[in-house]
């Protein structure tokens, strides 16, 4: 059982959302019994300490951190200025001059520093999206009895995953929202949906699989775990949650009728991530090949999206959902744990 391996009490993984989380909204979950997840990606060494240590002072339940594998790609002037001329427009209408564009929101890949942070607070398990760390890295993990989990969005990954060691595969079906977690392939045509990827991994590998992908309520959890999921991994309907920070216009979107409308991006960071469709993903087409690869697309679309957003306008900003937005309430964190794990009734 997934609860006996990671020490909790129900089989619900809160999935690690950098932009609009932080400790509270792990805390929260893991206090209520289920694995609260704080997402590290977006943080230097100093910000990962200062949550690190309130995330153990406001629990003592096991909990998850979370770290991308990418390799981060080059810098190339002719492929980002290709970009910003595709968005030249939007910036003339804004009023956002180019010499705005400071960077976007930066995502680093583990590393030795990080690494000497997490050994200073030994967390009992670490996530990880794009692949694995390398063995010295993973080694350190294990060393203090941490348990590593990674995604996989194919049977191949998940192989290669449990190859490598890892202790339970997060199978990321097509419907789950944010990035995809893929690191084998990067053709987007391999990515299915949680109910034909999760048997298929589950019949491939020994370790314990976690369904991730349109789960939102407790019959969605019910439903992976008889096709033989040991848990299952939910974000999106986590979003409206008091202990959530998910900004005023996304909070918006997710409550009107445009949730029900999402798909694969790479507007926002250059990495394919599913979201609410905006007026920018409907006028550039939602995957566009001038994008920068990921994370490098983040820079142009900083300005715009701080623009647009202190008008009140998600039209630039990225709007991170699943395919399912059904199970988004504002409750707190706990009540939609347990009703996630079938133990509290939604009435």
């Amino acid at each position: 059982m997934i609860q006996e391996l990671l020490g909790i009490e129900y089989p619900i993984i809160q999935a690690p959302m950098a932009g609009v989380q932080d400790h509270k909204l792990a805390a929260a979950v893991s206090n209520a019994g289920g694995l609260g997840s704080l997402p590290c990606a977006m943080l230097d060494t100093e910000s990962l300490e200062r949550e690190l240590t309130a995330l153990t002072q406001a629990t003592d339940k096991p909990y998850n951190v979370n770290f991308f594998c990418h390799t981060p790609p080059e810098s190339n002037s002719a492929v980002e200025g290709r970009w910003r001329a595709a968005l030249l427009p939007y910036y003339e209408e804004l009023g956002v001059d180019l010499i705005d564009i400071q960077g976007g929101a930066k995502r680093a890949p583990y590393n030795a520093q990080m690494a000497q942070v997490l050994a200073r607070f030994q967390p009992p398990v670490v996530s990880f999206h794009f692949g694995l760390p390398s063995p010295t890295l993973m080694a350190q993990i294990r060393d203090w009895g941490g348990k590593i989990i990674a995604t996989a969005t194919t049977v191949d990954e998940a192989l290669w995953l449990e190859q490598h060691g890892v202790a339970a595969i997060i199978a990321q079906g097509v419907e789950a929202g944010g990035h995809r977690g893929f690191f084998l392939s990067h053709d987007i045509t391999t990515q299915v949906g949680t109910f034909a990827l999760v048997p298929q991994i589950v019949a491939a590998v020994s370790a314990p699989v976690i369904a991730a992908g349109g789960i939102a309520d407790a019959q969605g959890v019910q439903a992976v775990m008889a096709l033989g999921a040991a848990g299952a991994q939910i974000g999106t309907s986590y979003l409206l949650c008091d202990e959530a920070n998910t900004s005023d216009v996304h909070r918006s979107a997710l409550q009107s009728e445009n949730a029900q409308h999402t798909a694969l991006t790479n507007l926002f960071s250059g990495g394919p991530a599913r979201g609410i469709v905006n007026r920018l993903m409907r006028e550039l087409g939602p995957m566009s090949a001038e994008a920068p690869p990921f994370p490098l697309a983040s820079d142009a679309m900083t300005p715009l999206r701080k623009a647009a957003e202190a008008t009140g306008s998600g039209d630039f900003s990225p709007l991170w959902a699943g395919q399912n937005t059904s199970g988004c309430q504002r409750v707190t964190a706990g009540t939609m744990t347990r009703r996630l794990a079938g133990v509290e009734s939604t009435t």
